[in-house]
């Protein structure tokens, strides 16, 4: 594949976390694991709502619709760093980079924007209860899902797309264990000034962005609750809001925490490290963050390990 004059290019290599041997049984039995548990919780929390009528409401088809979106996400990118420990082998394909590139920032991004519609449909809830209902019905909650998908694809596809414009040079290897954008816009020999602006003007917007909207929607539902006089009025409306504001909490502090981090030390591979905990270790929590105090799923899941065949 012709790259500009540089250089014809078919291959990066990804270094992974570690390139310690004696590390690779472990990091694959490690890794294997958390991906096998969110997938199975993940899926679990997608059955559990699909066959249990009383749980077929907005705020929980928008749950199951990030369940389905994080199994994505993180078989983006784990299933291959699993490939690459078990072959011994760094080496992912020109095109499979840019795929991953692209996958990596349609279901992040998904992420970012599911959790925020989320948001708004527990504002709706709690500081328009009557109206809840009718503002939140199912043309608005499809609306919603599609228009998240249509902008996290076409976003995916600019930056896919400008990467593919870029020429490179001899030194090819990547210091983590997926495509992140960043680093594979770093190895690029030609001029990346286009590339760098659109990756810090789509942070704004599609970071910054639903994060304002989140904690717009917060700052109202806790006036709302805080003008509810009764005491199990005001502990019911939190706890509706508990998990979904552990999950934003936990991903967005991850994800601002690899940042800094790797904005402070300069060091690849502790980017590398830290970047687990968005990629992995969130979607592997996030069934067991919902299902741990949400007396639904708790009814819902009893219910279903009840039915007989």
């Amino acid at each position: 594949m012709e790259l500009g004059n540089e250089t014809q290019i078919s291959e990066f290599l990804l270094l992974g976390l570690s390139e310690d041997p004696g590390l690779q049984p472990i990091l694959f039995r490690l890794f294997l694991s958390m991906y096998q548990v969110t997938v199975l919780g993940n899926l679990l929390i997608i059955l559990v709502i699909i066959s249990d009528s009383h749980l077929h409401t907005p705020m929980y088809f928008f749950l199951s619709n990030l369940s389905f979106v994080d199994i994505c996400f993180t078989s983006t990118t784990v299933p291959k760093m699993l490939v690459n420990i078990q072959t011994q082998s760094k080496v992912i394909t020109y095109e499979g980079c840019i795929t991953q590139v692209y996958f990596h920032l349609l279901f992040g991004i998904l992420d970012t924007l599911l959790l925020t519609v989320m948001a708004y449909d527990r504002f709706v809830a709690i500081c328009y209860p009557l109206q809840y209902t009718v503002i939140m019905n199912v043309r608005l909650c499809g609306l919603l899902v599609l228009v998240s998908w249509i902008m996290s694809a076409l976003n995916s596809l600019f930056h896919s797309l400008m990467v593919v414009q870029l020429s490179f040079c001899t030194d090819l290897e990547i210091p983590h264990f997926f495509c992140e954008l960043n680093h594979v816009v770093h190895l690029a020999c030609s001029d990346t000034f286009s590339n760098n602006v659109g990756i810090y003007v789509a942070a704004g917007l599609w970071f910054c962005g639903p994060l304002i909207g989140i904690l717009y929607s917060y700052s109202k539902i806790v006036s709302s609750i805080c003008a509810i006089s009764s005491g199990p009025g005001n502990y019911k409306a939190f706890s509706t809001c508990a998990s979904h504001l552990s999950v934003v909490s936990l991903f967005y502090c991850t994800i601002i925490g690899v940042y800094l981090s790797s904005a402070a030390t300069q060091d690849s591979h502790s980017s590398a490290t830290a970047s687990v905990m968005y990629t992995v270790v969130t979607p592997m929590l996030n069934p067991f963050i919902y299902s741990l105090r949400n007396k639904d799923i708790h009814g819902a899941l009893k219910r279903l390990f009840r039915r007989k065949p």
